[in-house]
C-alpha cells in the first residue's frame, strides 16, 4: 500500500500570516526611516522652488519606488527571521518535527512568499523606477518653469533665471508674447550683454531641461574696453538651462529612465570597453540583482529563525541586519569593480547573490539536519583566535602597568616570582600574618618586624600576601 504525504494547506497559510505580520510592521517601519533620510536634502529643492502642498505628494510619491527597492528585501528578511523566530521559541517547530513535519516541508511556504515579493520588487526595479524617474524629471521641469514664468512680469526685473536678468514692457495675456525686451545675460563674461528686441517670446524643451528667449527685431550690445560691438539682427535667440537646486533627492541620471531594452540598446551602441558603457550595464544587472537578492536573503531569514529556543536569548535579528549589511557592501563592492573594469559586469554584479545563493542551501541543510549553523571546526578555530587574542591583550595590558610603576616587565611564572622574593628578603607583619615583597609601598610597614628568605618558606610559615602583593604577583 503506498502511502501519499498530502500538501497541508492549513500549515502553509498558517506559516505565511506569521512570516507576513512582522513583514508588513518592517516593511512600514524602514519606509519611514528611509522617508526622514530622504525627506532632509528634499527639503531644499521645495523651499528652493516654493511648490504646493499637492506638488509635494506628487514629486515625493516618485521618490517611492527606489525607496522601496532597498526596504522591501530587507522587510522581507526580518519578516521571515521574526516569524520563525516565535514559532521557535513558543515550541512550535518543535511540535512540527513530532508531528512528522520536517524543515524541507515548512520552506514550500517560505519560496512562494519570498517570490511573490521579489517579483513585486522586480516591478518596482524593472518598470516602475524608470517611469517615476521620467515622471520626477518631467515635473521638476515644470515646476522651474512655472517659477520662471511667474517670476516673468511687465515692469519688473525678473532674476529667475539665475545671471540672466529680463526685463518686459508689456505681455499679451492670450499668445503669450513680449514687446520692448531689454535682456542682460552676464554668464562667463564681467560686462553684461545687453539685448534690447521690439518683440519677444520664450519656448521650452523638456528633452534638454532648458527655456530659450527667442527675441525680433533688435540689436545686441557687447562691451569692452578694448573693442565693444553692437548686433543688429531680425531673429536671435539666447538658450538657458533649467537647474533644479541641488538636491541629491530630485537628482535624475540619464541611465534610470531608459527601460531595459534601451539599456541594452545603448549599450550595443556603445563598442569599446568605456565607462559609460560599463555603467550602462551596471544600471542594467542592478535591476535584475538586487530583486534576486530579496528572495536569497529572505531564504536566509529561515535558519536564522530556527536558531531561536525557549530561554534561549535569540541572535536572529542582529545576524540577520549584519547579513543585509554584509550583502550591500558586497554589492557596492562589485560595482566599484564593475565600473573600474576589474572583473567583467556580469561576474562583479552577480558574486554577491551567488555566495548568498550558497550560504542560504547550506545553512537550510544543516538546520533540517540539527546541525549548527557554523561547522565545529570554524566555531573552534574562531575561539582559539580569540583565546590567543585575548591572552595577548591581558599579557601586554599587564607589562604596560608593570612598566608605568616602575617594576619589572614580567612575573607571569612561579620561577620569576621567586627570583622577586630572592632579590630582597621578605618582610612579614606578625599581626595581620601578611607578608610584603620588595615592590609594596608596605613593605617596610612599623609591625613588618620579620624577615622571610623567599615567598615560598613566608607561605609554608602561614604568611599570606597583601592584597597589593598579590596583584603584583599576578603580573
Amino acid at each position: 500500500m503506498t502511502t501519499h504525504t498530502k500538501i497541508p494547506p492549513l500549515l502553509y497559510s498558517y506559516l505565511a500570516t506569521e512570516m507576513l505580520a512582522p513583514f508588513f510592521a518592517s516593511f512600514l517601519i524602514m519606509n519611514c526611516v528611509f522617508f526622514l533620510a530622504k525627506l532632509i536634502p528634499f527639503l531644499n529643492f521645495v523651499l528652493e522652488l516654493n511648490i504646493g502642498f499637492a506638488d509635494f505628494i506628487r514629486l515625493f510619491s516618485y521618490l517611492f519606488p527606489n525607496i522601496f527597492l532597498y526596504s522591501i528585501p530587507m522587510a522581507t528578511m526580518m519578516g521571515v527571521t521574526i516569524g520563525f523566530t516565535r514559532l521557535s521559541n513558543d515550541s512550535e517547530i518543535l511540535a512540527f518535527k513530532a508531528s512528522g513535519i520536517s524543515i524541507y516541508q515548512i520552506i514550500p511556504p517560505v519560496v512562494i512568499v519570498t517570490t511573490l515579493i521579489a517579483l513585486l520588487t522586480s516591478y518596482f526595479s524593472i518598470k516602475l523606477i524608470p517611469l517615476s524617474e521620467v515622471a520626477m524629471k518631467q515635473l521638476t521641469y515644470q515646476l522651474l518653469k512655472e517659477k520662471v514664468n511667474k517670476g516673468i512680469k511687465p515692469h519688473v526685473f525678473t532674476e529667475a533665471l539665475g545671471d540672466v536678468v529680463v526685463y518686459v514692457e508689456q505681455i499679451d495675456k492670450k499668445s503669450g508674447e513680449w514687446t520692448d525686451v531689454w535682456v542682460s545675460d552676464m554668464r562667463g563674461v564681467e560686462n553684461p550683454v545687453i539685448t534690447m528686441a521690439s518683440k519677444g517670446s520664450m519656448k521650452s524643451s523638456i528633452q534638454d531641461m532648458k527655456v530659450s528667449i527667442v527675441l525680433y527685431n533688435g540689436s545686441l550690445h557687447r562691451p569692452s574696453s578694448e573693442n565693444s560691438q553692437i548686433v543688429e539682427f531680425d531673429k536671435y535667440q539666447i538658450n538657458i538651462p533649467l537647474r533644479p537646486p541641488q538636491s541629491k533627492a530630485t537628482r535624475v541620471k540619464r541611465k534610470n529612465v531608459l527601460t531595459m531594452q534601451e539599456l541594452l540598446a545603448e549599450a550595443d551602441r556603445i563598442e569599446e570597453n568605456t565607462v559609460s558603457k560599463r555603467k550602462i550595464l551596471i544600471e542594467f544587472h542592478k535591476r535584475l540583482v538586487l530583486p534576486g537578492g530579496c528572495l536569497l536573503m529572505s531564504l536566509l531569514g529561515l535558519p536564522l529563525g530556527l536558531q531561536a529556543r525557549a530561554g534561549k536569548k535569540a541572535i536572529g535579528i542582529q545576524a540577520g541586519l549584519a547579513i543585509f549589511i554584509l550583502y550591500y557592501i558586497l554589492f557596492t563592492m562589485g560595482k566599484s569593480m564593475a565600473e573600474e573594469a576589474v572583473l567583467p559586469v556580469i561576474i562583479a554584479m552577480w558574486a554577491p547573490n551567488s555566495l548568498f545563493f550558497i550560504l542560504a542551501l547550506f545553512w537550510i541543510y544543516r538546520v533540517a539536519n540539527e546541525k549548527p549553523l557554523i561547522p565545529g571546526f570554524i566555531s573552534e578555530l574562531y575561539r582559539n583566535i580569540l583565546n590567543t587574542t585575548s591572552t595577548s591583550l591581558k599579557k601586554t595590558y599587564k607589562v604596560a602597568i608593570r612598566r608605568a610603576k616602575g617594576f619589572p616587565d614580567s612575573l607571569g611564572n612561579d620561577e620569576e616570582t621567586v627570583a622577586l622574593g630572592t632579590r630582597k628578603l621578605i618582610s612579614g607583619n606578625a599581626k595581620s600574618r601578611v607578608f610584603h615583597v620588595p615592590e609594596c609601598e608596605y613593605y617596610s610597614c612599623r609591625n613588618c618586624t620579620l624577615e622571610f628568605k623567599d615567598v615560598h618558606v613566608a607561605q609554608e610559615a602561614g604568611f599570606e600576601p597583601c592584597r597589593f602583593c598579590r596583584h603584583l604577583m599576578d603580573l
